[in-house]
């Protein structure tokens, strides 16, 4: 279980944050704690996924800067309200937990969250003032039937934003995740709560790779990319979170308007397995076939001996062949 992060220890982070290194003694005076003290909270640090470097005669430092988010940069120019928070549990739980108190464009984001989901209910591993963990309320008055293929629309909202802030070569693997260099780079999770006939509550969760720490890397059972391996200078994930705040603003309004339509084609653009053969696994049930873009409806589309068949996402995962 990861260490509770009282205010010494934000504080703490807040003063290790530039990457240098500073003494125990230094640490001490900022802080008004003993040498002991310091020791103790850098080590409940060192739990929460942050490598720290101890030099004798030097101090602590950590691996790299850090980038923490600035609520002012994150929700710069926009209008909608921001929860901001050093710890959570989940970002898109908070966000579900009060969605009848949420407007269109209400972003929740964390510096570390402590159960963070993927899709099918898998873990993802969120350390601490590493990555991006953003998620995002929209009300489709048209009820849910209207969200078909929402999550291809939103892949396509975060690969803009990226190539905006200047990383290219982002590509969508359907259904709904971003890949760099053919690796994951980021994920969404889309959460629909609606009764029939009625307005659809969606929480979209977006996590994005931005600066992996060593020691977590080997928790993760798969192959992944993140954005500062792109670039030397350290990313701002404020200015990197307010771009995809903004695009998610102006996609929505249009998804709203016009649903999955307007995003097929740029989906496309971009699609990671267009053309290749692919497997898609659905339990114990493996189907081959040739990757040949979506629908109408976001559903996959497969090449198989002629055919195009079409597959809905739910239980099905999409992986090249063998």
């Amino acid at each position: 279980m990861a260490a509770m992060l009282s205010e010494t220890r934000q504080q703490l982070i807040a003063l290790l944050a530039d990457g240098e290194f500073h003494s125990g003694a230094s640490l001490a005076d900022s802080l008004a704690l003993t040498r002991a003290a310091i020791h103790n909270n850098i080590e409940a640090l060192a739990d929460l996924g942050l490598e720290i470097y101890r030099v004798k005669g030097k101090g602590y430092r950590f691996e790299r800067p850090l980038s923490l988010l600035d609520g002012a940069v994150v929700n710069a120019d926009r209008q909608a309200s921001l929860h901001l928070f050093w710890q959570l549990d989940s970002t898109n739980a908070y966000l579900m937990g009060r969605r009848q108190l949420c407007g269109n464009g209400e972003a929740c984001l964390a510096e570390m969250q402590t159960s963070g989901r993927g899709r099918r209910g898998r873990t993802w591993v969120s350390p601490m003032a590493c990555h991006l963990y953003l998620s995002y309320f929209y009300r489709l008055e048209q009820g849910m039937a209207a969200a078909a293929g929402l999550s291809l629309a939103v892949g396509v909202m975060l690969a803009d934003a990226l190539e905006q802030a200047g990383f290219v070569g982002v590509g969508l693997k359907w259904p709904n995740d971003l890949y760099l260099d053919g690796k994951k780079l980021a994920g969404i999770l889309v959460e629909l709560n609606g009764q029939y006939g009625e307005a659809a509550e969606v929480v979209i969760g977006c996590g994005v790779n931005v600066s992996m720490p060593s020691g977590v890397a080997a928790a993760i059972d798969q192959p992944w990319q993140d954005l500062q391996s792109q670039q030397d200078d350290v990313i701002d994930r404020s200015g990197l979170a307010n771009q995809i705040l903004k695009q998610l603003d102006s996609g929505l309004t249009l998804f709203s308007a016009q649903g999955l339509a307007p995003f097929i084609d740029r989906w496309q653009q971009r699609d990671c397995f267009a053309d290749q053969p692919v497997q898609l696994i659905m339990g114990d049930k493996i189907i081959q076939g040739r990757a040949a873009g979506i629908d109408a409806n976001g559903n996959l589309l497969l090449a198989q001996q002629g055919q195009l068949k079409a597959y809905a996402a739910g239980e099905i995962s999409l992986r090249p062949q063998a």
